[in-house]
């Protein structure tokens, strides 16, 4: 009978980091992975003698002194990673249709309002404004900046909503526009998404923005190492099938093949609903399960991963986000027959060249809905099926049309193409275990916005949550959030003082 400190249900950021922080701190911890290649959003998979990211494109807060510079540095995975800082005077160029001016984002708060300063030169107060509410709005997360705190602090920022923040401070539309140009990073939605959010996500790349070299699966690989030196075992090619509480705690999970496994606590790292789904407990009342099934999930994906011909395309040290109208909202509303309305390009950083590319990724958005006649198909590389001939043409046709888009601003790229492949929100559900396929979990809501926080914590002593979904996505909020999940076993200012201390050590 095996028997844990800790069991990890997943092994995506949010679970390796928990392993990494816990085993680090004498815990003996194990990971359960269902998919053969441990990382969650952080997995790669090569085609072509290419590697291909599936979600880190770039990260943010890596510079001596960040919140992610001295987690990562506590985890002991900092030294080991090969990073490449992007492009100081823009590190998301943002484009509009019809208006061949490309609006830079600059690392930087200085740089970055002198930089958008240039193209608007009548709103320095606004773009004052919007970097210094970024600054007060993060200075209210207590976590983000690494110290204790409480929750009071940043309740009076929750409810501001973005796009009415950005209309509060400027009357110049296209600035407005501008500055909500890369809200493919959080799936923003116009009427709901919170300030907080964007604030924090932008905030971590004006800070220092980064591009992982050849890939972000070295994340992951590295807290593998660590968890592993410390003791740590990490257990691929096995899902969890359930969660079994006995009154107020969990006794044991139980793994497809029937076996059992006990321990004293239990982190899972899978989305709220599908976790509340499988755990069978009296302590879990229908109407919690309830909330969890029916908070609302972001929208999903489509992902062309395109290998370039050699020396055929500029190795760009940038992303670049493109609106088809002048509303940098709108693409997420998009109708179908005039699909893709926005998209954005993250050009891969390789060892092997650096003049020119040799691959990048096409985002953009795509509603799980499109995908209703093969939502009966399942396919991973532990379990390939096929999905039928009728997906294989629907992903070409769409590849295709995304492919037509990218070449209006980038004349010559479909001759740039040497081959593709293509992930879609099926994919993601399949992979990431999202029961929609969703980018990046729970929508966040500022009419509503304790609805949409999920507690590290549940109703069961001894389980509790970590990812992407308790308080912000990205690499910066999925390792927040297990600072979070570990601070539940550890404690908050103890984990924060050693965070902190690290850095000296």
């Amino acid at each position: 009978m095996h028997s844990y400190d800790v069991i990890i249900i997943g092994s995506g950021l949010g679970g390796l980091v928990c392993g990494a922080i816990l085993s680090r701190n004498g815990y003996r911890v194990c990971i359960y992975e269902k998919n053969r290649q441990p990382g969650g959003c952080l997995q790669t998979y090569s085609r072509d003698k290419v590697i291909f990211d599936s979600g880190v494109h770039y990260i943010g807060g890596l510079a001596d002194g960040e919140n992610l510079n001295k987690v990562f540095r506590y985890a002991g995975i900092l030294d080991k990673l090969k990073l490449k800082r992007m492009d100081m005077d823009g590190f998301d160029h943002i484009s509009f249709a019809g208006d061949d001016k490309v609006y830079k984002l600059a690392q930087g708060h200085d740089q970055f309002i002198s930089t958008l300063l240039a193209d608007f030169p009548g709103e320095r107060a606004a773009l004052e404004a919007y970097s210094n509410k970024i600054s007060e709005v993060c200075s209210k997360f207590p976590l983000y900046n690494l110290r204790t705190g409480n929750y009071e602090e940043k309740q009076e920022v929750l409810h501001i909503n973005t796009a009415d923040f950005l209309a509060s401070i400027t009357d110049n539309m296209r600035l407005r526009n501008v500055l909500a140009g890369n809200n493919l990073l959080y799936a923003g939605v116009a009427e709901k998404t919170p300030f907080y959010v964007h604030a924090l996500v932008l905030n971590s790349y004006i800070s220092s923005s980064w591009k992982c070299v050849d890939g972000g699966s070295q994340i992951a690989k590295w807290l593998c190492y660590r968890i592993k030196e410390n003791g740590g075992t990490i257990i691929r090619n096995t899902a969890v099938r359930s969660i079994q509480g006995n009154g107020d705690r969990v006794d044991h999970i139980v793994l497809d093949n029937g076996t059992k496994v006990y321990g004293e606590h239990f982190i899972s790292n899978l989305h709220p609903a599908q976790t509340t789904a499988m755990t069978e407990s009296d302590m879990l009342r229908g109407a919690y399960r309830n909330r969890m099934q029916q908070l609302e999930n972001s929208v999903g994906a489509f992902v062309l991963n395109v290998v370039l011909k050699p020396g055929s395309f500029p190795y760009l040290n940038h992303n670049f986000y493109y609106h088809a109208s002048e509303d940098a909202w709108a693409g997420i509303d998009y109708q179908v027959d005039r699909w893709p309305e926005t998209y954005a390009i993250y050009v891969s950083a390789s060892s092997r060249y650096e003049k020119y590319a040799d691959s990048l990724s096409v985002m953009t958005y795509m509603r799980y809905e499109e995908m209703a006649p093969w939502h009966h198909t399942f396919n991973t590389d532990t379990q390939e099926s096929s999905r039928g001939e009728d997906y294989e043409a629907f992903k070409i046709q769409r590849a295709e049309q995304l492919i037509d888009s990218v070449e209006k601003k980038f004349p010559g790229f479909r001759n740039c193409v040497q081959s593709y492949y293509v992930a879609t929100p099926l994919s993601y559900r399949d992979y990431l275990g999202t029961g929609d396929g969703s980018m990046y979990g729970i929508l966040k809501d500022s009419r509503d916005p304790l609805r949409t926080m999920v507690s590290a914590r549940t109703k069961l002593s001894n389980l509790y949550l970590t990812g992407q979904n308790l308080n912000l996505h990205g690499i910066l909020g999925v390792t927040m959030s297990s600072v979070i999940t570990c601070s539940e076993l550890l404690g908050m200012e103890f984990l924060v003082d050693e965070i902190n201390q690290s850095i000296l050590k």
